[in-house]
């Protein structure tokens, strides 16, 4: 596969092991082939969630009033609920089959019809359900059952006006009283007020609430911890002492009902505080089978790392399709006849078409499969968890590295999805012109859905340093929340160990040597690309290191601004490592399929186009460190378009294999998509996948 050169039309050399062309003629039945690889091994619970989805009901309503949408959207849930699909992640104790990750391709489908119905599903199941589910014990079984069958619908009440992702200092304050043996929930400053809460303006009657727990004698808090709280009568009136607000018209999710929180000085049984990792008897005493006050914490925000992934997952579906529709949309509309043919050229036959849609369809490639590489990881470790393999109170310290690595990936697959999201849906949405821009052909809900998703279960700004910082410490167990100069210290002491190779999630790939060996190997040789990845995560790690080298001697003051001053390099850091992970993902995915069959030849030149792309994204850092050379970085740039040339016949092939169901793709943009067959036949434009939607 070569290219020419710009320069004076001559033929650039010829990059050993480039792939042939791909055939002209797609074959469809490659789809179903890649449809196996990227469900993984959850095909048979997908093609079950979709088949209980692919109706006209699950799919967002776009005109009404913001009371009417909401109604809408609540009836949604009741459809989600009486599916079983969400039902499924929680615990055995409350009548579940504890698949905690099946919640995570429950969003992932959900996003994929209607961002709305997928968070606020996700509120209901897996936010007040997950922190009663996991954070609470037998005594509070009635919440998690009334969770699952919405006869309990509830909301978690977690951020505040004047605190958001810094959680730790919430100022809301639950305080033990050992008279009435109640706590007192109380809002003491206007910026404690609970903000932006789903499920809460409207339908919500309970809320898990965070609050920083008082026992009498103690001037300090024992951190932040749940209480169920009763915020609404049955008959929808706020419970007395609580006022609720409603954030009304937002930008995106018009369906889910956010709303503010207050308490003033609310009284609840001793009871309703979720007591799985710390808990107050009767007398007011305070007990917690995890000693340290820091990592009790982490341990009790562990469903927000179920969270993350799940709302990555989310705005994935979404993503998918919209290049599902965005793809066939190019298949058939025509504009312009540049061969004086006597008939129209379509979208897709415009290389700038092709570049603009089937770039970012390789990098949704590459997210899919990281995702069910960290879905599978999540999994077993839940499992190892509930079994009492790995014990969540008292972990080895090799347990602890590993879930702080999960807390790693978690932030990190959530930031850099969630943005690929933003950015591809409204790409998608400008290749489809003026029927992009109508409600009905869903591409503006899906990119007003998931705007907010940069910003809720962490913004991603702060995640993607939460990842960095992680990575700083990633080889020592004995800093569990490390303070900006302990951050300092370490890494002054530890550049040897910091910069070696990391594996990774990776399993099959090996992990290549520190040295860069030349640039005599192909570009396209999986290895080779594997180690330019790698080389750039270890370099930045280095840079970040130096940066923050020279103030081991400094105050705690002076530290912390140290670490403010490297927050570029921080983030740098992280985009480098989850780059790496999907490389590895992508690599490990291809080589599960035969060996000379179709399917391979097409994932491979997906697997290019991603890789490529992902070094010209930094092809200014790539040279400016003397990693690659000019001629290799322009030679990586004519790959790109001849593997968008040759993937673009295919591209429909390769959306197809996503399996949107039908009624997602059954849009009216398809009915003037300008094909001889819409014209000749106004049913023609009711399309949907190449795949049959899956039966039982």
């Amino acid at each position: 596969m070569t290219s020419p050169e710009e320069k004076g039309g001559r033929k650039a050399k010829p990059e050993s092991r480039s792939p042939q062309t791909l055939p002209e003629t797609p074959d469809t039945a490659i789809a179903g082939k890649l449809k196996t690889l990227l469900d993984g091994p959850w095909e048979p619970v997908k093609d079950n969630i979709r088949e209980q989805l692919n109706r006209e009901e699950a799919l967002p309503m776009i005109e009404g009033s913001i009371e009417e949408i909401r109604a809408a959207l609540l009836e949604k849930v009741k459809m989600v609920a009486t599916s079983g699909m969400m039902q499924t992640a929680f615990s055995k104790a409350n009548g579940g089959s504890g698949e905690a990750h099946v919640g995570i391709l429950g969003l992932d489908l959900l996003g994929q019809f209607n961002g709305s119905l997928a968070i606020k599903s996700g509120v209901q199941f897996g936010l007040w359900g997950g922190a009663v589910d996991v954070l609470g014990t037998e005594r509070h079984r009635e919440y998690a059952q009334g969770a699952m069958d919405l006869s309990k619908l509830g909301s978690y009440g977690m951020t505040e006006r004047g605190h958001g992702s810094n959680v730790q200092d919430l100022e809301t304050t639950a305080t033990y009283d050992p008279e009435t043996k109640e706590f007192v929930i109380n809002t003491p400053t206007p910026s404690a007020t609970k903000v932006y809460i789903g499920n809460t303006a409207r339908d919500g009657r309970w809320s898990a609430v965070f609050a920083q727990l008082y026992t009498p004698g103690e001037q300090e808090s024992h951190g932040v911890h749940c209480f169920v709280v009763r915020i609404r009568e049955d008959d929808g009136s706020p419970v007395e002492d609580v006022t609720i607000g409603d954030h009304g018209h937002k930008g995106g999710l018009l369906g889910v009902d956010n709303g503010t929180l207050t308490f003033d000085n609310v009284r609840i049984p001793r009871e309703a505080l979720l007591n799985q990792f710390g808990d107050v008897d009767e007398e007011g005493n305070y007990t917690s089978p995890i000693e340290s006050k820091n990592r009790r914490f982490f341990t009790m925000l562990g469903t927000l790392i179920r969270g993350r992934i799940a709302v990555g997952a989310a705005g994935a579906g979404a993503t998918k399709s919209a290049l599902a529709i965005a793809v066939k949309y190019a298949h058939q509309r025509r504009q312009f006849d540049y061969g004086d043919t006597g008939t129209e050229d379509k979208l897709i036959d415009y290389r700038a078409h092709r570049r603009r849609l089937i770039i970012p369809l390789a990098r949704t490639y590459a997210l899919q499969v990281l995702q069910n590489q960290l879905t599978q990881r999540y999994a077993d470790q839940t499992s190892r968890q509930a079994t009492g393999e790995w014990s969540v109170t008292n972990p080895t310290k090799q347990q602890e590295l590993a879930s702080r690595e999960m807390e790693t990936l978690a932030a990190g697959f959530k930031a850099v999805a969630t943005e690929h999201a933003t950015d591809t849906i409204q790409e998608c949405r400008e290749a489809c012109g003026g029927a992009g821009f109508m409600s009905e052909n869903l591409l503006t809900t899906f990119r007003a859905d998931t705007d907010v998703y940069n910003t809720f279960e962490g913004d991603n700004t702060v995640l993607l340093q939460l990842a960095g910082k992680n990575l700083l410490t990633a080889y020592t167990s004995e800093m569990a929340n490390p303070s900006a100069m302990d951050i300092v210290k370490f890494a002054a002491t530890n550049v040897t160990d910091i910069v070696r190779s990391r594996a990774g999630l990776g399993s099959t790939v090996q992990t290549v040597v520190d040295t860069f060996s030349g640039e005599e190997a192909s570009l396209f040789d999986a290895d080779y690309q594997l180690k330019v990845v790698q080389l750039r995560e270890q370099l930045v790690m280095r840079s970040l290191i130096r940066r923050i080298q020279g103030a081991r001697k400094l105050s705690r003051e002076e530290g912390a601004k140290i670490i403010d001053k490297a927050q570029d390099h921080m983030l740098n850091a992280a985009w480098a490592y989850i780059e790496n992970l999907m490389v590895q993902a992508m690599i490990e995915a291809e080589r599960s399929l035969p060996v000379g069959s179709a399917e391979r030849a097409v994932f491979e030149q997906v697997r290019h186009l991603f890789v490529f792309d992902t070094i010209i994204r930094n092809a200014g850092w790539y040279q400016e460190h003397n990693v690659l050379s000019s001629g290799r970085v322009k030679a990586a740039r004519a790959a790109i378009n001849d593997l968008v040339d040759s993937l673009g016949p295919w591209s429909e092939v390769l959306v197809d294999a996503f399996d949107i169901p039908s009624v997602v793709l059954d849009r009216p943009l398809f009915k003037d998509g300008g094909t001889d067959a819409s014209r000749d036949n106004p049913d023609a434009w009711k399309i949907g996948s190449n795949i049959p939607v899956s039966k039982k």
